[in-house]
């Protein structure tokens, strides 16, 4: 059966620890000799198109990056049709999109036609699971086991923050949440953190949420399609700042993370997120790694 992976929870407990297990080998297998992956982008990338082309390399494939323009999702054919087409000349599609029903009808168009080929989530309006993984990984490097490690998420409940918390749930670690009112995760969020069985607390007080946390979290306050939001976004998140002040209500060797970009000043400042607690590009780094293991684990699990 082909298994996609639209968000971490499509994974099991024990397949998590095996993506990750992956991603940790030096010398990976060549599964995707002679194989193509294809790796389309309705939003601008930096680390996701770099990290997902050298992952496929690293397995001996050959990425082929395309733009949103390019294929014009139904402007110019049918989601579906793209995903047919493609379907016939790779071995997994990665899709980095503005809607995930768009993610959705691509699993329903290969599924249809009885093909083959994953589809894989580099970020959507719902989930950024594939920057969970490198999450996972990076805490995992850090602390040796994931359960039980506290993890705090202060800032906007994005896509970011759902994924993550799907994450720490598959992986036994207590994830909290804190967002200005009005921001925080939807109830169908809420309801699909709690089915993945995990241990989630959600406030308005970043303070309460860092609390004893030995990873605290944060990600931009305006996410991309968000911009005209700006101004109002900056005003509701007063308060919301990962400074010195608010690391120092986290747990001794607490460690901070970003998916960055990184805006210094609103979400985090400057002294955190370049300071020694600071793991963001190790963190920026293992989205390659565990990219790589992931596909590894749908080509060849």
């Amino acid at each position: 059966m082909t298994r996609h992976f639209l968000e971490v929870d499509d994974l099991s407990e024990a397949e998590l620890a095996a993506v990750l297990d992956r991603a940790e080998q030096a010398v990976p297998a060549p599964v995707l000799a002679g194989r193509g992956v294809g790796l389309v982008f309705e939003k601008p990338s930096a680390r996701t198109r770099n990290s997902c082309e050298m992952g496929v390399v690293q397995l001996d494939g050959h990425p082929i990056s395309i733009r949103g323009e390019e294929v014009g999702f139904d402007l110019r054919e049918s989601v579906e049709d793209v995903t047919r087409t493609l379907a016939g000349y790779h071995a997994v599609i990665g899709a980095r999109v503005f809607r995930h029903s768009t993610l959705e009808r691509m699993v329903g168009a290969v599924t249809a036609a009885g093909v083959d080929v994953p589809i894989v989530n580099l970020l959507s309006d719902d989930g950024h699971p594939c920057q969970a993984l490198a999450d996972l990984l990076t805490l995992r490097q850090r602390f040796d086991a994931l359960a039980g490690l506290t993890v705090a998420f202060v800032g906007d409940g994005n896509n970011v923050c759902r994924s993550l918390a799907l994450a720490g749930a598959r992986a036994g670690m207590r994830v909290r949440v804190a967002t200005p009112l009005g921001y925080e995760p939807g109830r169908h969020d809420l309801a699909r953190i709690a089915a993945a069985g995990g241990d989630f607390t959600l406030s308005t007080d970043p303070v309460e949420a860092v609390a004893g946390a030995q990873a605290v979290y944060t990600d931009v306050w305006t996410s991309m399609g968000d911009e005209d939001e700006a101004a109002d976004r900056r005003r509701a998140f007063k308060g919301f700042t990962v400074d010195e002040a608010l690391m120092e209500r986290a747990a001794p060797g607490a460690v901070f993370l970003h998916c960055l970009p990184a805006h210094r000043g609103e979400e985090v400042a400057a002294e955190v997120v370049d300071g020694p607690r600071s793991l963001v590009w190790q963190q920026a780094a293992n989205r390659m790694h565990t990219w790589r293991g992931l596909l590894w684990w749908l080509v060849a699990p």
